[in-house]
């Protein structure tokens, strides 16, 4: 990605200002701006950081890495990120939430949800530990 490209995390700012900076390895201040990396991440193929940023505890959490990657980049390759809104941030020293809707597309369909996430932090990093789909009981993406 350019440069000069506006960020997938739909902030209105250049990627290299925006979210690259975390790609690169320096940890999110916040839960927020840990959201909108994973969105970008998953809208540029970056599995690694997905997993990186990922909590021990989460669902999809797998110590098969190359078969997690591998469906992390599936998923992003059959998928068109068209925009990220979040709905409510809800700061914490240890946890925090976030609510948000991605707006997708996969095959040519809306495939748009929104969700609740939660966050925790260990060790200085922020990490999503668990989401769960509105309209849902429980799950995670």
């Amino acid at each position: 990605m350019s440069k000069f490209e506006r960020c997938p995390c739909a902030s209105k700012t250049l990627y290299h200002k925006c979210c690259k900076p975390f790609h690169d390895g320096k940890p999110p201040e916040n839960a927020l701006l840990l959201m909108r990396s994973r969105f970008a991440a998953y809208a540029l193929g970056l599995a690694d950081y997905i997993i990186e940023t990922t909590h021990s505890d989460h669902p999809e959490f797998s110590k098969d890495r190359a078969r997690w990657k591998e469906s992390i980049e599936a998923f992003s390759r059959a998928t068109s990120f068209d925009h990220l809104t979040i709905k409510e941030f809800v700061d914490g020293e240890q946890t925090a939430t976030v609510s948000f809707t991605a707006h997708l597309r996969q095959a040519g369909s809306d495939a748009t949800f929104s969700e609740n996430s939660s966050f925790v932090k260990e060790n200085d990093r922020w990490l999503y530990k668990s989401g769960v789909i509105e309209g849902e009981t429980s799950g995670a993406k």
